[in-house]
């Protein structure tokens, strides 16, 4: 028996406006599977039942009489919980903020709920979003569907959780080193990091830097340019915010790949890729090169990726934790105060020094753009790792310079702006999702979705590398 949970959401949205699936149906089916296999993943930690169960029958009341519907009238979200939400408990994943109740919703949730969307729970992060795993001291770890013993990468790692699993048709997420895609690629799900401006945010504490930004998550590119679609709400106190009026994110139109230029990288240049992702990613482009006009080995030059990015991480902590540390200092996790205290050691001249270099790094890049229309590499240089390790210490042997070295194969292309996004590609050696990262020129957000939802069409046709899903089976609950 199909289940309603288990479609996607644009097929969803499109039953409920026919009529054809009640929005109440469809929110049990997600309470139901939220109870199956949530508790053995913990990727739902709190949710807003009493509410959820008015608005879906609000919303079926709606559709039966004909009214005017929103673009995701009738389906359940989960909100990541950095994302303040009116009445529901958003802790940040720190004890500070433990029953911290928002009087509002932040504008990105607002427009969610003004386009029909039900809002049922939150997923879980790490504390302030730090440490690209998801565990946290108020809710404890959410571990990866596919072997619960491995980290479902973070930091949007429960919504990536309750997408894998049907928990609910549509999750948001936040990225700043790879905290969209990461999670994904580790889940089998698809991450989207929009530019910078695209999903205006007015609580970014340093607004006129493009390095953290909010997006969609799905279980397809569709999907996930569906909730993008209703994220997009204009300025709202963002400085960065982009105008795209008249540009239809919602409904990809697939590209022919027979016309791009394709750039394929293991690393970026750089950024530490261990033997077996690389070769699964070889394995693979070997099944799709053909359908490409052109396909070809090549790096951009990322040089001094790693020191700019270090620095402009900080940077994001000092401003935004300075009061929290100053007086809560003993409070904060370990990532977090890692992050500060390296900060307060860098200067006014390293903090231009890496401004410049993030410059240089997006010019150079739109120079490669002139050359290629696409660039492809893996979204992340390892498997999942063991839960309880917390961050990736070696790769092939060699050890990372920083905790969040790993990370790499995504931040240098934060560091640029330039739209990006995780798509599935199979399942790697360990039984764990393998990822394609798809990078395209800047403010080109329409393009890399359109050239994502035929890849992905491309991808689904062989088992080799078609989206993996989770056995439910082995993770509900006795």
């Amino acid at each position: 028996m199909d289940h309603l949970c288990d479609k996607g959401a644009v097929e969803l949205r499109r039953l409920i406006g026919e009529k054809a699936v009640s929005p109440v149906a469809l929110l049990e089916e997600c309470l139901a599977r939220i109870d199956a296999v949530n508790p053995r993943l913990n990727a739902i930690p709190l949710m807003a039942i009493k509410r959820a169960r008015a608005e879906a029958r609000q919303a079926e009341k709606a559709a039966r009489d004909g009214a005017a519907l929103g673009l995701l009238h009738g389906l359940p979200v989960a909100i990541k919980d950095l994302h303040e939400t009116e009445g529901l408990r958003t802790t940040f994943g720190s004890p500070l903020y433990a029953d911290y109740v928002p009087q509002a919703d932040e504008r990105m949730v607002a427009s969610l709920r003004r386009a029909g969307a039900i809002v049922l729970g939150k997923t879980n992060t790490p504390e302030f979003g730090a440490g690209a795993n998801t565990d946290n001291p108020v809710y404890g770890p959410t571990r990866n569907p596919f072997d619960p013993y491995r980290s479902c990468g973070g930091s949007s790692g429960g919504s990536a959780v309750a997408l894998a699993t049907g928990m609910v048709p549509l999750a948001t997420g936040s990225d700043t080193g790879g905290s969209l895609r990461i999670p994904a690629a580790f889940c089998g799900v698809v991450g989207f990091r929009p530019s910078p401006g695209l999903v205006a945010s007015e609580r970014r504490t340093l607004g006129w830097t493009p390095l953290t930004v909010n997006g969609p998550m799905g279980r397809t590119v569709a999907d996930a340019a569906l909730l993008l679609q209703a994220q997009i709400s204009g300025g709202g106190g963002d400085p960065l915010a982009m105008s795209c009026d008249g540009i239809d994110f919602a409904t990809p139109a697939p590209i022919d790949l027979s016309r791009l230029r394709v750039a394929v990288s293991e690393d970026l240049g750089g950024a530490p890729v261990d033997r077996q992702i690389r070769a699964t990613l070889r394995e693979r482009i070997a099944l799709i090169a053909g359908e490409f006009r052109a396909c070809e080995w090549r790096d951009p030059d990322m040089t001094g990726a790693d020191e700019a990015f270090a620095v402009l991480r900080a940077q994001n902590f000092l401003a935004a934790h300075r009061d929290r540390y100053a007086r809560h200092r003993d409070r904060l996790g370990p990532y977090v105060r890692a992050n500060y205290e390296e900060g307060l050691a860098m200067s006014a001249a390293d903090v231009a020094a890496a401004h410049a270099a993030a410059t240089r790094l997006y010019r150079g890049l739109e120079r490669f753009f002139a050359e290629f229309d696409l660039l492809i590499s893996p979204t992340v240089g390892t498997a999942p790792f063991p839960l309880e390790q917390g961050h990736v210490r070696q790769i092939d042997g060699s050890d990372l310079a920083t905790y969040y070295a790993w990370l790499a194969p995504t931040y240098y292309l934060s560091l640029t702006g330039h739209p990006c996004i995780s798509i599935p590609c199979g399942i790697e050696p360990t039984g764990t999702p393998f990822a394609l990262q798809i990078c395209g020129p800047a403010r080109r957000d329409k393009f890399v979705l359109d050239v994502a939802c035929a890849l992905e069409a491309r991808l689904a046709r062989d088992k080799r590398t078609a989206r993996p899903v989770p056995d439910l089976a082995r993770l509900i609950s006795p």
